[in-house]
């Protein structure tokens, strides 16, 4: 989808006056069966996702998954030479079992570790970060969502996105300034 200028358009955008009134409107939104939009406003809005129809996230089995990764390339780490490459025996020290509490700091170390480094890169697959400029920064009034705005952006891409229907949406929910944001 082209604007009248030729710019690709990246989706319609409209000011809300208030927090309630964009919580209000992401409600009548997600209701009408768009998938593909989002809301920005300069501080969060209790209840936002829920308003958004948003689930929970993936971001904790992700974690999960690092640490236990962890903690098994600890256990790897050290059990394997310890115990069956390299079983040294000194002044009558154990090689079995009874070594395990040495090895827990490293354990915990390398699970902490692998889970905050899987956290951390997940988050930015998530936001699909780095993105160095998003389209929705062609918008003038955009300008002001770090200050006082709030904002409600549906996507072109959505399946359901026409034109018309996208507006006439936006209008019922009380949306100001609608605008087609274009991609370039």
């Amino acid at each position: 989808m082209r604007t009248p200028s030729g710019h690709l358009v990246y989706g319609m955008a409209a000011v809300y006056p208030s927090a309630a009134a964009l919580y209000e409107a992401a409600k009548r939104v997600r209701d009408a069966g768009f998938k593909r939009w989002d809301v920005y406003s300069p501080f969060p809005i209790h209840g936002m996702d829920e308003a958004m129809g948003l689930g929970k996230s993936w971001l904790s089995a992700a974690v999960l998954g690092g640490g236990i990764t962890g903690f098994i390339t600890a256990m790897t780490l050290e059990f394997g030479p310890s115990w069956f490459i390299y079983p040294l025996i000194v002044h009558g020290k154990p090689t079995d079992w009874r070594t395990v509490p040495a090895f827990f700091p490293i354990m915990f170390e390398l699970t902490v570790l692998f889970a905050a480094f899987t956290a951390f890169f997940a988050m930015l697959i998530m936001n699909g970060l780095p993105r160095w400029y998003h389209p929705i920064f062609n918008w003038e009034r955009f300008g002001r969502a770090t200050n006082d705005g709030f904002f409600l952006a549906i996507e072109a891409r959505d399946p359901r996105f026409t034109e018309m229907e996208a507006r006439e949406l936006l209008e019922q929910t009380g949306g100001q300034h609608i605008t087609l944001v274009h991609e370039d």
